[in-house]
């Protein structure tokens, strides 16, 4: 729907796509997976939690930064593929709701792309880069690269094989 939501916009969300002009604190908390795009200000403890999913927030104003909570997640900016995708929602949305706020921003769409901050939890990214690199090798990734682990085998004593798991973060 065209408007703004209350506390909590898109908590736990672990899959859906969905769009907002605007949330109060703690949206996104502990989402898992999907998108988000809010085409608005984003309340106080953004992301707390988030560890999957991809989050898009209209920042004219530069603030997100000290709303968004940096624990599991890192701001970036989008990728020409990622606003391309996110111009699409935008048309989606205004052709839902007819939202007059997604009309204006697909008016002044080369305005509105510089304003458009990603939030992408690092280990989901890190995660997404494994599969990225093993489709490229054509190979399936392995449990300890997408745990981010290291294991190494060493001779024992007993003639059994030590094995040791480092964690690469």
């Amino acid at each position: 729907a065209a408007g703004q939501s209350g506390e909590r916009f898109a908590v736990r969300n672990s899959g859906a796509e969905a769009v907002i002009e605007g949330c109060d604190s703690n949206g996104c908390e502990y989402m898992t997976g999907g998108r988000v795009l809010i085409l608005g200000n984003a309340g106080r403890n953004f992301a707390a939690g988030m560890s999957g999913g991809v989050a898009y927030v209209l920042d004219p104003e530069g603030i997100l930064e000290t709303r968004c909570n940096p624990e599991m997640v890192d701001l970036e900016t989008p990728d020409a593929d990622d606003l391309v995708s996110l111009r699409l929602l935008i048309e989606k949305h205004v052709a839902v709701t007819g939202s007059k706020r997604g009309t204006r921003l697909l008016a002044n769409w080369e305005d509105t792309q510089r304003h458009i901050v990603k939030v992408m939890p690092r280990e989901y990214k890190r995660v997404l880069m494994v599969e990225a690199k093993a489709k490229a090798e054509q190979r399936e990734p392995d449990f300890a690269e997408l745990v981010g682990t290291t294991v190494i085998r060493q001779a024992g004593n007993s003639g059994a094989d030590d094995v040791v798991v480092r964690n690469n973060g």
